[in-house]
Order: structure tokens, then C-alpha cells, then sequence
């Protein structure tokens, strides 16, 4: 009776092993689309990304954008000719910008409309690869203890803990489709 509790057991145990992960769809050239967080084991697992006072959080309680919608707390980015975008149906646009010298360390903000990027500053660089969003072949990291609880969001420069940040981890952003029509567009504050 043992013999066969226990060979049942691990006939199951092997059936789960095999099932297949939910994947989510490989996103290569979306028109909108939000990011996902991507780092196992870590408190920003699945996490998703806000933009308030200039910058990217992950895991932000609220971003206080003004958006076509109510209830929106995720960011919606689109792609174009390498320039990182927020989306907004206005024509004031709000553009990342990443400054990877050493007193930059790897900040990534964004403006809005006419503002100049910071001295330093590279808007260009950003492309989708296999369903991840990188800047200049680089990848992100985010460090804890950030507004209201959030991690702040910076793109590598070789930096494991920017600005002074202490517990900083990697991470890979997936690129997560928003169908055409369902984007919900908003300013996001400075």
C-alpha cells in the first residue's frame, strides 16, 4: 500500500513538473505597450512600472497621473526610431532620457514637452530584443526604499548600487503588448 501511495505521488509530482508555464506572448514591435518585471526571487517579481516626478518606478502604491481613465496606475510607453516614450493622446509629449556618466550613474527620467534632457543625457538607444526592452544593449535595475515604498528604476552603467542606493538588483523588463484601443494615455507628473 505504501508502494503505491508513493509511486502515485511521484507520477504526480513528475505530471506537474512537465505542465507548461503560462507564457506571455513575445512582443517585437508594439505600438503600446507596458513593461513587467522579470527577476525571480526578488520583491519586484511581475512587477509593474509607474512614471511620477520624472522618473520610473516599479511597485508605486500611486503614480497621480491625469489619464483618459480612471484607475490607472500602470505606464504606457510606445517605441519610435529608438526614442522611449510615454503615451499620451495630447500632443505634449513625455520622452526618456538615460544619463549614463559618472554623475548620472545610469538615471533614467523622462520630460516633458519642450524641456531640454539633462546635460549628459542619450535619448536614443532603446530597442525591443526577443521581448525585452534594453538601452544601448544595456538592461535595468531597481533599488528599493524609493517614494511611498517604491523601486526606482535605472538603466545599467556598470554601477551596482547608483546614487547611493543600496540593494539594488537587476532585472529583465518584458515588453507586455497593450492591444490597439485598449492604450489608455495620460500626462504623468514632473
Amino acid at each position: 500500500m505504501q508502494f503505491s501511495a508513493i509511486t502515485a505521488l511521484t507520477t504526480l509530482a513528475g505530471l506537474a513538473a512537465a505542465s507548461p508555464t503560462p507564457q506571455l506572448p513575445v512582443a517585437t514591435n508594439p505600438s503600446y505597450f507596458s513593461l513587467l518585471a522579470i527577476r525571480s526571487g526578488s520583491a519586484i517579481q511581475y512587477a509593474t512600472f509607474s512614471a511620477a516626478k520624472s522618473s520610473l518606478f516599479a511597485n508605486l502604491p500611486a503614480q497621480n497621473a491625469s489619464c483618459d481613465a480612471c484607475g490607472v496606475n500602470t505606464a504606457t510607453f510606445t517605441l519610435s526610431n529608438g526614442t522611449l516614450n510615454l503615451y499620451a493622446a495630447s500632443a505634449t509629449p513625455q520622452t526618456f532620457y538615460v544619463d549614463r556618466s559618472g554623475m548620472g550613474q545610469g538615471k533614467l527620467g523622462y520630460t516633458t514637452g519642450a524641456q531640454p534632457a539633462p546635460r549628459n543625457a542619450e535619448r536614443t538607444g532603446w530597442e525591443i530584443r526577443d521581448g525585452y526592452l534594453y538601452f544601448n544593449e544595456a538592461g535595468l535595475i531597481a533599488c528599493p526604499n524609493s517614494i511611498d515604498g517604491a523601486w526606482s528604476v535605472w538603466v545599467s552603467a556598470g554601477i551596482e548600487n547608483p546614487a547611493g542606493n543600496s540593494n539594488c538588483t537587476a532585472f529583465a523588463p518584458k515588453v507586455v503588448e497593450i492591444a490597439e484601443g485598449s492604450q489608455v494615455g495620460c500626462l504623468y507628473t514632473e
